[in-house]
């Protein structure tokens, strides 16, 4: 069986870096968060202007899976910014211990033998 292609999208999305994808996501899920909570006052609207219980309900199931939607998206912007200040806190860290230890050999070499 022929090895499918992958869609061009998906080879976008992984080439791009954390702090692209984490810019895109954040707004984007606080957008869809957003219109998940317009559209539920919407359906509280339908409710009480007396419309049948199936169309408030779709509307109502609706609006919950664009909320939930935008605040997993939302969650995952929040993982990329972990991420990213994790790398970030990595690299301090070990460019201070790499400092550290340079200054620790430059004494050793700078110290006599007899002295300790």
């Amino acid at each position: 069986m022929a090895k499918l292609a992958k869609p061009p999208g998906q080879r976008l999305v992984k080439r791009m870096s954390t702090r692209t994808k984490g810019l895109i996501v954040a707004p984007l899920g606080l957008l869809i968060f957003s219109v998940g909570l317009w559209v539920l006052s919407e359906a509280a609207f339908i409710k009480h202007s007396g419309a049948p219980f199936r169309q408030w309900f779709l509307w109502v199931i609706y609006s919950l899976i664009l909320v939930n939607g935008g605040m997993l998206l939302f969650g995952q912007a929040v993982r990329y910014r972990v991420q990213l200040d994790y790398r970030r806190f990595v690299r301090r860290e070990l460019k201070k211990r790499e400092h550290d230890w340079r200054r620790m050999l430059q004494k050793r070499k700078a110290s006599p033998k007899g002295e300790a």
